[in-house]
């Protein structure tokens, strides 16, 4: 469709400069204090981080921990510099806080297993029509924590190895393998 010779394509980047643009700009307002840009800020980011943040860790710590992304983001928000996106300056700042988290529990300590799995006890999904049913964030929640960080982190929110690495203060090949132990453990309890 076009409207005065603009392309539907031109009107989408003009939309999607002008919504960067209103970002920066409730980004700066917040940073001077705008609770009402902030809100703003908040209901554009909320479903992404909940949704890392119940991947994370459980369904029941979700929504709390999620309220603590929102109110470091708040506190901390005279840090953010500009030099990415305010979604991937708060994208980490949620991950950062799942593990102070995971950290302050003390579930730090003992959650890489070498165990092959850990999924034993979930359910079978049961084949109908050769349909099957496949309840995914079950299996998921299923996961050893460290395991299942890593499997998020990597296949999920598409951080590199060294990366996560870095962020769980671990080596680069103890991700590599409780990736594999991810993968594989899901991939036994999907052929189930």
């Amino acid at each position: 469709m076009r409207t005065h010779g603009i392309g539907a394509a031109t009107l989408e980047r003009e939309h999607g400069i002008e919504q960067v643009e209103s970002e920066a700009a409730d980004v700066a307002l917040a940073t001077s204090g705008d609770p009402h840009a902030f809100e703003r800020l908040y209901r554009a980011h909320v479903a992404r981080i909940h949704s890392l943040v119940r991947r994370m860790l459980t369904e029941d710590d979700a929504e709390e921990v999620t309220q603590d992304v929102f109110v470091r983001a708040w506190q901390k928000l005279t840090t953010f510099r500009g030099e990415s996106a305010f979604g991937t300056w708060l994208h980490r700042l949620a991950v950062n806080v799942v593990l102070a988290r995971r950290q302050a529990l003390g579930t730090r300590r003992g959650r890489y297993h070498a165990d092959d799995s850990p999924l034993a006890a979930v359910p079978t999904p049961r084949r109908k029509h050769l349909e099957l049913s496949v309840d995914f964030e079950t299996a998921l929640d299923r996961l050893p924590d460290g395991a299942r960080e890593v499997f998020v982190l990597h296949d999920v929110e598409g951080y590199r190895h060294e990366e996560i690495a870095d962020m769980l203060g671990v080596a680069t090949g103890t991700t590599k393998s409780q990736l594999h132990r991810a993968r594989m453990a899901l991939r036994v309890h999907l052929e189930r």
